[in-house]
């Protein structure tokens, strides 16, 4: 192939991979079966969501439940994209720190323990 033909085929590729992208909007959804029996969306987030059998169907069970919830707290809900809910005073949420993530205990403003899990 001449440098004129790579260059040609190169340009050919950025074009496919581009429509690719918009078509998927960047990112794929798909499903696969966990090491451990689950259904698992990767796609959605960093690291796949992951539940078993039993858990899906009674969630597809409250789609319907879930979207009414959705539309009668869209005022509060965020989005990924970063949009904030309106303010509406109050205090801040509270930070979450490493012991949060990790589960367990973790001390409140005022020293106490509780458990998060």
């Amino acid at each position: 192939m001449s440098e004129e033909d790579v260059r040609a085929e190169l340009e050919r590729l950025r074009a496919e991979n581009d429509r690719l992208k918009q078509q998927q909007g960047g990112r794929t959804v798909s499903l696969r079966v966990s090491e451990k029996g689950g259904v698992s969306v990767y796609g959605l987030m960093r690291f796949p969501v992951t539940l078993y059998k039993e858990q899906w169907v009674k969630l597809l069970e409250m789609a319907d439940e879930i979207r009414a919830f959705i539309r009668d707290n869209e005022a509060k809900l965020k989005t990924k994209e970063g949009g904030a809910p309106a303010a509406k005073g109050g205090a801040a949420p509270k930070k979450r720190g490493a012991a949060d993530d990790a589960g367990g205990d973790a001390p409140d403003d005022d020293g106490r323990k509780t458990f998060v899990p």
